[in-house]
């Protein structure tokens, strides 16, 4: 116990902070995905990083680091995706033993008519609570805590620079 470095009262208000808005802020994003689009927060993920991705096309074991789910959890997604028509799965053609998993048309039209909802809810929430110094600050914060979290990690892509 006496080489624990403790929290000062500051770094604890902040941790706190930090731990209460990783919890709770996913939550939120879930209720309003679920209430105006009938899909999950995970779900919505998997879509939107495949309609990122070169050809909407990601391997499942990419697209699970990416949505930081098990690959269980995440076939249990596309499953239920599958079944809507928005994703559809096929054999890697480098490697027939992976399994690609592709945004499909009927796909493509779900992320775009979720993502007005889905932006306005993060607008809400994030962006317009914060002054545009505040909004870089947390960008630079994030990415600087992500880099510790997740190292080397490739989500989500660095956004080109203008």
């Amino acid at each position: 116990m006496e080489d624990t470095r403790w929290l000062t009262d500051e770094e604890l208000e902040a941790w706190t902070v930090l731990i209460a808005v990783t919890m709770k802020l996913p939550a939120r994003l879930d209720r309003q995905l679920r209430r105006d689009a009938g899909i999950s927060h995970f779900e919505y993920g998997i879509l939107s990083a495949l309609s990122e991705a070169p050809d909407r096309t990601l391997r499942m074991s990419e697209l699970a680091g990416m949505s930081n789910g098990t690959l269980s959890r995440l076939s249990h997604a596309v499953t239920r995706l599958e079944s809507r028509r928005w994703v559809r799965r096929a054999p890697c053609p480098d490697d027939g033993r992976l399994t690609e998993a592709t945004l499909t048309d009927e796909g493509w039209r779900k992320v775009l008519a979720t993502s007005p909802g889905h932006v306005a809810e993060a607008r809400r929430l994030v962006v317009d609570a914060l002054s545009p110094g505040e909004l870089a600050g947390l960008a630079a914060i994030g990415r600087r805590v992500l880099d510790r979290v997740d190292p080397g990690g490739a989500w989500p892509p660095a956004r080109p620079s203008d």
